[in-house]
């Protein structure tokens, strides 16, 4: 079925309950009028939808091709005309920085987009995605030559951009890292080494591939302290001769296929310091933070085709009567959609899609208003949540998104296991998003021994004040018990880690997981009662779309009723602690 942007969702979340709508009054996004936002709305899902989406299929079946002669990879049929149908629309542009020739729009802007894109082919969305934290992290890194080189190009779309930071020997523990940069006469450096399962790092595209790359200095000591960024182009900018920087091959995945993801080969290739020697993990960071955020909106984008299909096809298929009575008399039997148990998947699906949705563009909001908004002190309570819920949203939305194509799938029944339909793409495409860019484990051990500590529990005290002021504020909120009892249950859990983890760095680790998990619920909880208030506050004042309005409160209610309860042995597995987790000998395993 053709992907159907959700278009009136995203205006009732930006405009209506999130006041995404008023950014325009700020002096940074002048230009984001709600009839401008309304357009970007329209014109991404068009684009998603026409554009984008015809090219998902033949990715997948086709793959990218490697010659290994020539060393160059092609990119599967239609690849090259989609992404220059994006790049001709200004989307690479979006909310990238206007002296360098972006738009400057408000990054929620970009969320939406990347939702809609990663809908309708994740795999071709992974170019510009990718480049975009590239952008990011030379505009706040690099030098004024690094800029004026690189990000008008890489901005317009004429480049694409990578982050090359995986070697063989080594994924999280990037102390491990052999690439070695040897300083030349010139001010250039030779970069040798090898990186493994770089996205976009070679392919036709485009012209010129622009690597972000982590190495070590002669002499820089063997840990994260001592490693450097460097960026280091496939073309040199200014000569147009070929780098030595090839692709050495192609992983062979379970899904992405249309994503060429690389083996690089670093043969004394020429790149350039990105900021100071040896701080490499503090640039690389800006730059993986806006990649963590981004593969979020992908796990959000693959559970909306899913939930799209399987709707489509519940509401087709034929099996059996409705446990209370027929509902197509005329028919042979009911379609599935009138079933309980499919309900419960469809249902499922939806509030939480919905909930994902609202959390990921509650960020986003946060993220403009950290830097656009004038009072200094707003600024920084928008940059302590942006911190705090960045590892949630990149967690939470993969892991749902994947269940909820599994669910998808589950809805199709036998039909979903082929490849006659798309759950099973969805479903391999989705599995990869809760791995790459810090496993969901590392990103729970970021939010549990980093981010709860940091300036002195800061970030989730704000965090908490978010939540009980609107109830102080709203006596009368929807499922206001239950969301209070959520927040007790996230503050005891967080008091429980305070309290056990400082000094027994195993039992952080047994909670990290769990607790980010029940904070991702209990944020989706206060957003649910929130976009349950204006709902039920426009249907009183007789205004707004009734079907979706009505259907926002028996979504919150199935949420509270269903979904939230879940909290409860959440706090129960993290306040156990780790003894049960730990106590395994090493003889136990195999006995």
């Amino acid at each position: 079925m053709q992907y159907q942007a959700p278009a009136n969702d995203l205006r009732f979340l930006l405009f209506d309950v999130l006041g995404v709508d008023r950014l325009h009054e700020l002096e940074k996004y002048a230009d984001a009028t709600p009839d401008l936002i309304s357009a970007v709305i329209d014109e991404a899902g068009k684009l998603a939808a026409e554009v984008i989406q015809p090219t998902n299929q033949v990715g997948d079946r086709q793959g990218c091709q490697y010659d290994p002669e020539t060393r160059e990879v092609t990119t599967p049929d239609g690849f090259r005309e989609a992404y220059t149908r994006f790049v001709e629309g200004g989307w690479t542009a979006l909310d990238a920085p206007l002296q360098y020739g972006g738009q400057g729009l408000p990054h929620t802007l970009k969320f939406v987009v990347d939702e809609m894109v990663c809908s309708t082919n994740l795999s071709l969305g992974m170019y510009p995605g990718l480049t975009h934290g590239a952008i990011t992290a030379l505009y706040a890194h690099g030098s004024e030559e690094l800029k004026d080189t690189y990000l008008e190009k890489l901005i317009s779309g004429q480049w694409t951009g990578t982050m090359c930071l995986t070697e063989p020997q080594c994924g999280t523990d990037l102390g491990l890292i052999r690439t070695r940069a040897t300083p030349n006469d010139d001010g250039s450096y030779a970069i040798e080494g090898t990186k493994i399962w770089i996205t976009g790092g070679e392919h036709d595209l485009v012209d010129n591939i622009v690597h972000l790359v982590l190495a070590k200095l002669p002499g820089a000591p063997d840990t994260t302290k001592g490693i450097s960024l460097f960026v280091v182009p496939k073309v040199l900018a200014d000569s147009g001769d070929r780098n030595p920087v090839f692709c050495g091959g192609l992983e062979h995945k379970m899904g992405i296929k249309g994503s060429a993801t690389c083996v690089m080969n670093f043969e004394g290739a020429r790149g350039w310091l990105v900021g100071e020697p040896n701080d490499g993990m503090r640039a690389m960071f800006t730059m993986m933070n806006e990649a963590r955020l981004m593969v979020g909106m992908q796990g959000l984008g693959l559970a909306e085709m899913a939930y799209q299909e399987s709707l489509g096809f519940a509401r087709e298929r034929l099996q059996s009567r409705s446990p209370s009575g027929p509902r197509n008399p005329d028919g042979p039997a009911d379609p599935i959609i009138v079933h309980p148990d499919v309900r419960r998947m469809l249902m499922r699906q939806k509030v939480l899609n919905e909930g994902m949705r609202a959390l990921a563009l509650f960020t986003g909001h946060k993220l403009d208003l950290s830097v656009a908004h004038g009072d200094g002190s707003v600024r920084e309570s928008a940059d302590d949540l942006v911190q705090l819920l960045t590892p949630v949203v990149k967690s939470f939305l993969t892991d749902e998104g994947f269940n909820n194509a599994n669910t998808g799938l589950q809805v199709l029944g036998g039909s979903g296991f082929t490849t006659d339909w798309p759950l099973e793409q969805l479903v391999r495409d989705g599995r990869i998003a809760r791995i790459y860019e810090g496993t969901n484990g590392i990103q729970a051990m970021d939010l549990v021994g980093r981010k709860l500590g940091l300036k002195g529990g800061q970030l989730v005290r704000t965090l908490f004040t978010e939540m009980t002021s609107y109830l102080k504020e709203n006596p009368q909120a929807p499922h206001r018990e239950e969301l209070k009892g959520a927040i007790r249950s996230l503050e005891s859990a967080t008091v429980w880690i305070a309290s056990n983890a400082p000094g027994d760095p195993e039992q952080a680790g047994a909670a990290a997981s769990p607790y980010l998990r029940l904070m991702a619920l209990t944020v989706i909880a206060y957003l649910w009662s929130r976009m349950a208030g204006v709902a039920q506050a426009q249907l009183e004042a007789g205004g707004g779309n009734r079907p979706l309005l009505e259907g926002k409160l028996v979504s919150a209610r199935f949420y509270f009723e269903k979904l939230l309860p879940e909290i409860q042995w959440l706090q129960q597995d993290i306040e156990s602690g780790k003894d049960s987790l730990m106590a395994f000998g090493d003889d136990h395993w195999s006995a």
